[in-house]
């Protein structure tokens, strides 16, 4: 009986944060497709230099978000709710420091860094505008996070993803509204863009006015331990965001040198297929740590290796199906987003889809046990599983096998990494049961 609640609030909460995700991967390609259509080359240039700071803020909202959630889930499942409620109110300070600096440089240093991130004189003006706003909006992307995390934690699942789905679909509306009616060009893009995250928020409110929520914020002091521990927990999400952007600059490089912008816009179509892809194993992953959190912190640990196994599971049935579907779709699928029917794009993007692929199950499989070390207290491995995906290991591993085996080498490098890195996680995964298996022991 005790194993049937666990799965159906498995099936609850991961359901939900995939329907989220999905919306946020959709809403994010219908951004990239509306800049397109109405603002052409430049205003896609001007998107692809501002994704890299868009994703240090949404990766430093979700760090805090994911990390002082945690504390709190725990906290509160050991009915600690005046540590729970200190655990909220010193990541709110936290993400309230951050986003206030973003603001900061927003103001007063857009233009400089729209230089830095290589805007040259053509794409400057919109580089520096959409920087500009998307920094000034930093404060709502972070909260929004923040209250998010917190309202999933708090027994609010559906209400979480209601109001990810719905900033996401205000996007879109917003966007196709600006850029085409009112004619507002890149400002009326980012200007859409930056009010998804007060769109979520304003749906999130009737859960704070009818005071459903248990997490509020209350007078106590500032305590190191507690920040470290909030940064511990949460930064795996930052690596994870700050890399991506990082990941797609060098193989962007790497493929303009072998393919030139074929190549470039063959790696475009994979990169927003597995986006979505990703953004499904994400999904599981985030509705998997309240529950995983809530029954550490309980001391459960039967019910917190049963929720392990069912999300590697569904995540192994995923995969199956999304790699068949590519294997024998492929063709079909990259003539949808070829719309000049280029043979040489077709080829190069069909090969790499097949070989690309092969590595979502280890993918999957990371992200999820990722957030299993980090909702257990146990962050270290988190850190290195997300370090090794993130940087040490993709990059080198993409100049090597670019040199080695060209395009194909390319494709190569995403299985190649996730299945290192995977083996890696399993071994870091098998070294904590045996330390759970001693301090039972002892």
């Amino acid at each position: 009986m005790k194993n049937m609640t666990c799965f159906k609030e498995f099936v609850k909460y991961s359901s939900l944060n995939v329907l989220g995700m999905i919306g946020l991967s959709c809403y994010i390609l219908a951004d990239t497709f509306f800049i397109s259509k109405g603002l052409g080359a430049n205003g896609l240039a001007a998107l692809n230099l501002a994704i890299p700071i868009y994703s240090f803020i949404h990766g430093s909202g979700l760090m805090f978000g994911i990390g002082g959630a945690t504390k709190y889930s725990i906290l509160k499942s050991q009915n600690k709710m005046n540590d729970a409620n200190h655990a909220f109110t010193n990541t709110a300070f936290l993400t309230l420091s951050f986003a206030a600096a973003f603001f900061v440089i927003g103001i007063f240093f857009s233009e400089t860094l729209a230089h830095l991130m290589g805007a040259d004189e053509t794409v400057f003006q919109m580089s520096k505008t959409y920087l500009q706003v998307i920094l000034l909006f930093a404060p709502m992307f972070m909260l929004n996070n923040l209250i998010l995390c917190f309202v999933r934690n708090d027994g609010a699942p559906q209400l979480s993803m209601i109001a990810m789905i719905g900033g996401s679909l205000s996007n879109i509306v917003l966007d196709y509204v600006f850029i085409f009616p009112f004619k507002m060009g890149i400002f009326g893009a980012v200007l859409a863009t930056g009010l998804a995250p007060v769109i979520s928020m304003l749906i999130l409110s009737p859960f704070f006015i009818k005071k459903k929520n248990r997490f509020h914020l209350t007078k106590c002091t500032i305590s190191g331990q507690l920040i470290s521990n909030i940064f511990s927990s949460g930064l795996p999400s930052l690596i994870t965001e700050v890399s991506s952007g990082v990941v797609i600059i060098v193989f962007n490089i790497i493929i303009l040198r072998l393919q030139g912008n074929t190549g470039v816009a063959a790696y475009g179509i994979l990169a927003n297929l597995s986006l979505v892809v990703i953004a499904i194993y994400t999904g599981i992953a985030q509705g998997i740590q309240p529950i995983i959190s809530r029954n550490y912190g309980t001391g459960n640990r039967v019910n917190v290796q049963a929720i392990l196994r069912y999300a590697l599971i569904t995540m192994s049935a995923i995969s199956v199906v999304v790699y068949l579907c590519i294997f024998f779709g492929a063709p079909q699928i990259v003539n949808i987003f070829n719309s000049e029917q280029n043979a040489l794009l077709q080829s190069i993007a069909v090969t790499g889809l097949k070989i690309y692929f092969t590595g979502c199950v280890f993918a999957g499989f990371n992200i999820i046990i990722s957030v299993y070390f980090t909702s257990t207290e146990y962050a270290r491995p988190a850190h290195i599983i997300s370090i090794l995906r993130g940087f040490l290991i993709i990059i080198p591993m993409a100049l090597l096998l670019s040199s080695i085996g060209g395009m194909i080498g390319v494709w190569c490098v995403f299985p190649a990494t996730e299945l290192t890195v995977g083996g890696i996680g399993l071994t870091l995964y098998l070294f904590s049961k045996k330390g759970q298996g001693s301090k039972k022991k002892n």
